[in-house]
């Protein structure tokens, strides 16, 4: 049964930075797709950026050369590098693993801006 725990979530400020990270297990990492949701307080979970198996990347227009996403098949990671945060990043962020029909989500991990 795959596993994934995401980590790195916080308060930062407007303009600031954070790195989220999800670690996996019990799959065969490289051949998932991976990425990363988020739901905001009332809305619906949306997809924010996602990397193939072959390494792929897509991003959400709101997102797009703000954020970066990454994986690291030797260690079974997925990152998020999210710069210049907006008060409309706040959300909880969830990393999921796809592959044809299965598919895992993790727990979420918290990210807030604030001033």
């Amino acid at each position: 049964q795959g596993q994934l725990v995401e980590s790195g979530g916080g308060l930062v400020q407007p303009g600031g930075s954070l790195r989220l990270s999800c670690a996996a297990s019990g799959i065969i990492f490289k051949l998932y797709d991976m990425g990363w949701y988020r739901q905001a307080p009332g809305k619906q979970r949306e997809l924010v950026a996602k990397i193939t198996s072959r390494g792929d990347t897509d991003y959400s227009a709101s997102v797009k050369g703000r954020f970066t996403i990454s994986r690291d098949n030797a260690k079974n990671t997925v990152n998020l590098r999210m710069n210049s945060l907006e008060l409309e990043d706040t959300a909880v962020y969830y990393c999921n693993a796809k592959l044809v029909v299965t598919q895992y989500w993790g727990q979420g991990t918290q990210v807030t801006v604030s001033s």
